[in-house]
């Protein structure tokens, strides 16, 4: 059978929890509350008998039979919680305040025997009740015996009480715990009532849905932060998922209808005679490579953004700025260009140089591709004052707009003024991702020149982007 839905719910159920250990803890701690209690009351009990049986002894080895016998009559006519019977070993009672002692007089020996009893007592409305009492039987010579016992009834009631009190106190404790455990699985329902209705519609594909943060600072608060984070990062995934597959559609649709033309003109041709089949062939590969570059790149960025990079390795940052300076140097002197480099040394980072590498050859590829002929490019690698690791690559090109630099790095995004140079828009997307893969951040912002015209020729302000990473430990 299904439980109800109150019962199902975790709160509820730790809230029993909770409710059954702290009975059982009271239940241990009232236990041994009476057992200590009643133990207190026994060894004092026990305490005061021996010291009235050592008084009375006395005064038989001191006075004799009369004597003790008088002490007995007097304490017996001056009340109190002491029983006493003073007996001979064949059982008639000489003095006494109970009818009889609770041990058989023919059975006693030379030492004193204790014994817990009951006796006989009439409250307030005339009933008869049975007290609880303790005593012990002590021989006097070796004709009497003495029994004195003391009423421990008082201390019973008390403890009885106190058991009671302490009963009623744990049910109203239960009682106020399990009505508190219903507020508050109602209340952490409704909390999670409102969480489940938005997975509920995000499941039925509604993205923009969103849970109410009470402001509270609580773990629900903190869970609908968390699932609201979470909804936005997915819904920007989607939308990225979305206009990177219209991205796609829009710029490979040239490729691969130029190419399909190509060949098309290249089946024609090479069946007329006209051309050489061998060309027309190779100019097809090279679109395909171009394809193909366009496809990596668009897989190595989403290798960065699942965290699947390979593994990292500690080297010198400075090296590294060192090769791709080399490597890029003749490029940049063939158009033209100013290329220069200022790198430091003992810049110890921990990256994947393949993929840093990478991201380097792309930065430094834009500088020197919109950089127009007699420009410059600069590449620096150094030290922040905040300990990290900077790569930078400033050029004298038509720079790029401010309102323009957050949206470059989203992928096949190419601004008006790079339409006419090849590319497919992936380069700086690539960039950012492997800076967020290694902990690092990318600045762009504008370089260090003046927009001039000059013949007619355009020269803008020029770009310095910054590849920023923590240093190595």
């Amino acid at each position: 059978m299904k439980l109800p839905s109150l019962f199902r719910r975790t709160p509820f159920r730790l809230t029993l929890l909770f409710l059954a250990l702290f009975a059982a803890a009271a239940s241990a701690v009232l236990a041994w509350v009476y057992v200590v209690s009643a133990s207190e009351a026994r060894s004092a009990a026990e305490a005061s008998v021996r010291a009235e049986v050592e008084v009375l002894a006395g005064i038989h080895r001191e006075r004799g039979d009369n004597a003790l016998n008088a002490a007995l009559i007097e304490r017996v006519s001056r009340g109190g919680s002491y029983l006493y019977v003073l007996s001979d070993r064949a059982g008639a009672i000489k003095t006494a305040n109970i009818s009889q002692s609770p041990f058989d007089p023919r059975a006693a020996g030379d030492d004193p025997r204790w014994d817990d009893f009951r006796v006989p007592d009439v409250d307030e409305d005339g009933r008869v009740q049975m007290r609880q009492a303790i005593g012990v039987e002590t021989p006097l010579g070796p004709n009497d015996l003495l029994f004195v016992g003391q009423d421990i009834g008082d201390i019973e009631d008390y403890l009885a009480r106190l058991t009671q009190a302490l009963w009623a106190a744990m049910a109203l404790v239960l009682i106020l715990g399990l009505v508190g455990g219903l507020i508050i699985s109602r209340n952490v329902e409704r909390g999670m009532g409102r969480i489940q209705t938005v997975v509920s519609a995000v499941q039925g594909g509604d993205l923009k849905a969103r849970a109410e943060v009470r402001g509270r600072g609580d773990e629900l608060d903190e869970l609908a932060d968390g699932l609201n984070i979470m909804l936005d990062r997915m819904e920007a995934s989607m939308a990225s998922i979305r206009h990177a597959g219209d991205a796609i559609a829009h710029d490979l649709r040239s490729p691969l209808t130029r190419m399909r033309a190509k060949l098309e003109v290249a089946l024609i041709d090479a069946e007329a005679g006209r051309i050489d089949a061998v060309d027309a062939l190779q100019v097809a590969l090279s679109e395909a490579d171009d394809l193909l570059k366009t496809f990596n790149t668009v897989l190595a960025i989403a290798r960065l953004q699942a965290a699947k990079t390979p593994e990292m390795d500690r080297f010198d940052a400075g090296d590294l700025a060192a090769d791709m300076a080399e490597l890029y140097q003749p490029a940049a002197e063939d158009k033209g260009l100013d290329f220069g480099h200022e790198v430091d040394r003992g810049l110890f980072i921990r990256a994947s140089r393949a993929f840093l590498s990478q991201a380097l050859a792309n930065l430094i590829d834009n500088a020197i591709k919109y950089t127009p002929p007699g420009g410059a490019v600069m590449l620096r690698a150094r030290r922040r004052s905040s300990g990290e690791i900077e790569f930078s690559i400033t050029d004298t090109g038509p720079g790029v707009p401010a309102e323009d630099r957050d949206r470059v790095t989203q992928r096949f995004v190419r601004l008006e003024n790079s339409r006419t140079e090849p590319g497919s828009g992936l380069g700086l997307a690539l960039v950012a991702a492997v800076a967020e893969a290694h902990a690092g951040r990318l600045q762009i912002d504008e370089g260090p020149g003046a927009v001039d015209q000059d013949d007619g020729g355009v020269s803008g302000p020029g770009l310095r982007v910054a590849f920023i990473l923590p240093p190595a430990d």
